[in-house]
């Protein structure tokens, strides 16, 4: 696994790190005022200079958290750093965008294809691709996993954001649609083992043959509903992955 940040990722990081900063300024001015307490005095308390308070009220210092644990404590107030579920990690498997490949170069050209859709109630997070047939009027929310470990959660949660789908921008633009899924495992020794440990909760999650879901995906053959397709390391071409029906 490898973090890679953008510039859009880092401009949206120093944004959040502003917000944050503001609201505890903010929750430290309303907690002051509230007690009736001056700046010099919290100031003091808290071991600061006063000019450099007031940049913290105001958003536009930033503090350590040692110094914000000395504010709380001279405000006789609780200080908690907590994270919050969004849109899940921006840490992305290093064997997704290779299969994501292999699955968009074989796609039909019926499929309209849609990548990294973000879907955000009842449930937040990413969904890999999605494929949309507006004839059969399906649309496939497809995860690749590189691993099958937490079995019942990536179940779970696949579902979730399955059904979350009509939260998604684009959702309004494809008219009515039937939501289906799509998981790919990519084929390594510990998947295959994982699988056949776990055949028949995974069959129950995606009963569609894997078969009959290549042949659509690849041709005009209609969708079988919720499936599992695999993928290999391709043996020509290094790096790159081929979509197989079969482990």
């Amino acid at each position: 696994m490898r973090l890679v940040m953008t510039a859009i990722g880092k401009l949206a990081a120093r944004q959040a790190a502003r917000k944050a900063l503001a609201a505890f300024g903010a929750d430290v001015y309303r907690l002051r005022t509230d007690a009736g307490v001056p700046r010099t005095q919290l100031a003091r308390g808290a071991g600061i200079d006063q000019s450099y308070l007031a940049r913290i009220e105001k958003g536009t210092a930033d503090p350590s958290s040692g110094t914000c644990a000395r504010i709380a404590l001279a405000l006789g107030a609780d200080l908690s750093l907590r994270l919050y579920p969004n849109t899940g990690p921006a840490i992305r498997d290093r064997h997704q965008a290779p299969i994501t490949e292999a699955l968009l170069a074989i796609a039909h050209p019926r499929w309209h294809r849609f990548a990294e859709v973000a879907v955000r109630q009842p449930s937040r997070g990413w969904i890999d691709l999605a494929f949309h047939d507006p004839r059969q009027r399906v649309l496939v929310a497809t995860e690749i996993q590189s691993d099958l470990r937490r079995l019942e959660q990536l179940i779970r949660w696949s579902t979730a954001k399955a059904e979350s789908l009509p939260s998604w921008e684009g959702w309004t633009h494809l008219g009515e649609v039937t939501v289906s899924r799509l998981l790919v495992i990519r084929d390594t020794r510990a998947t295959r083992q994982a699988f056949d440990e776990f055949r028949r909760l995974l069959r129950t999650a995606f009963p569609g043959d894997g078969r009959e879901a290549l042949e659509s995906l690849t041709g005009v053959a209609g969708w079988p509903g919720a499936a599992l397709l695999w993928a290999a390391p391709d043996r020509v071409r290094p790096g790159a992955y081929r979509i197989m029906a079969r482990a």
